[in-house]
């Protein structure tokens, strides 16, 4: 019987999806009858941009992380209250989740990184493993340490499989069953020339790709200034307006691509940004995420292994990128880090599939001791997933 992996996945920006599908496509590579259903509240046509494989969707969300009030901006008011909320009657939920897993009767769960969805997998006794450069045990816990019976119970779910920590990525010091690979990026082809000679760029022009993620922040592109020799690959909802600027998504190439061919990226600290950009050999100039718990390591990790700069919001709204460009181009670009991560997280789910403890035959739902239908409601997980996308 071919084996069947049950993905949930954060909805929360690209991020999660950006780790993941690279191992994914991976697996798949190796296991060409693996059945695979993604749960997730991001668009299809987004998941299936990235997964290379045919894949059955569950749009539902089953984390929040935090709710944004933009790409930058986190509200901890509204994540403490949907935090207390989704916690409010935690053994229910747990059960009500497990009920609905043991129907999907997966082999194993791959969480990056819904927490519910680890606890709902051990109550229904089905292997899992989570793949994550952090958890939201972390994040909740520097946002909200007076909550403590919340980190324990979400603590209590991480501990319960192993987690595959990627690089770079949070310690997870409090982790007992957790291992680090290597880093997780796509290498973009390599059409550098090609599309400067498309956009009939002159071989002193400098080409910036910007873009911040999943989630919308509004940056007035139109106003900026002009900068001599510079041309930029934006995001539609950017709304150009600028003579210098295109949206990048107007030249039909997967967006690996168009980074591999930059010769900067503009962005915020996050995983898939740094590690894609670094991977690829560009340089990346950062807007400051100071509050984000995440963002220390990042770029820590980019300065050792990539070639990084900050600039100020205000500089990024107003367009004053100049000065910060030229020197971004200044400094050394070390050789590329090379993507290992994606093998060796790869080997060892690829182990766990083929594990005789992993079958498709799983708890039916009739065995399992749980409150509620067997139906996919909303809750307050699923409700504040909204308010950050």
């Amino acid at each position: 019987m071919p084996r069947h992996l049950l993905v949930d996945l954060s909805g929360h920006g690209y991020g999660h999806l950006s780790q993941t599908a690279p191992v994914l496509n991976e697996l798949t590579r190796r296991l060409p009858g693996l059945r695979v259903t993604v749960r997730c509240g991001l668009p299809r046509q987004t998941l299936a941009a990235r997964l290379a494989f045919p894949f059955v969707h569950h749009p539902e969300a089953l984390d929040f992380g935090m709710v944004m009030d933009n790409a930058l901006d986190a509200n901890p008011e509204k994540s403490r209250q949907a935090y207390r909320q989704s916690h409010r009657d935690w053994p229910r939920r747990v059960a009500q989740q497990a009920r609905r897993m043991a129907a999907l009767a997966p082999s194993l769960v791959l969480a990056n990184v819904p927490y519910l969805s680890l606890a709902a997998a051990a109550g229904a006794g089905i292997p899992a493993v989570a793949l994550c450069s952090l958890h939201w045990g972390d994040i909740q816990r520097h946002y909200f340490p007076e909550d403590t019976d919340i980190h324990g119970q979400i603590m209590e779910a991480y501990g319960g499989a192993p987690f595959i920590r990627l690089t770079p990525g949070m310690p997870m010091e409090s982790l007992p069953r957790a291992f680090t690979v290597g880093p997780v990026a796509r290498i973009g082809r390599d059409g550098r020339r090609e599309l400067r000679r498309r956009l009939g760029m002159a071989d002193d022009e400098m080409l910036v790709l910007a873009g911040l993620g999943g989630i919308p922040f509004a940056v007035p592109v139109a106003e900026w200034p002009r900068l001599p020799g510079v041309r930029w690959l934006v995001p539609a909802d950017w709304s150009t307006g600028h003579p210098a600027a295109l949206p990048w998504e107007s030249l039909g190439l997967p967006f690996i691509d168009v980074l591999r061919a930059s010769d900067a990226l503009l962005t915020k600290p996050g995983y898939g940004s740094f590690a894609e950009a670094a991977c690829n050999g560009v340089r990346v100039l950062h807007v400051p995420r100071p509050d984000w718990p995440e963002t220390t390591c990042l770029v820590e990790w980019l300065r050792r292994h990539g070639a990084g700069a900050e600039i100020s919001r205000r500089r990024l709204q107003r367009g004053d990128l100049g000065e910060a460009l030229e020197q971004l181009m200044g400094l050394d670009l070390p050789p590329p880090p090379r993507p290992t991560g994606i093998a060796e997280a790869a080997d060892f789910i690829e182990a766990l599939l083929r594990s005789p403890e992993t079958s498709t035959a799983t708890s039916s739902p009739e065995t399992m001791a749980t409150e509620g239908p067997l139906v996919a409601t909303e809750g307050p997980l699923e409700s504040a997933a909204r308010e950050t996308t």
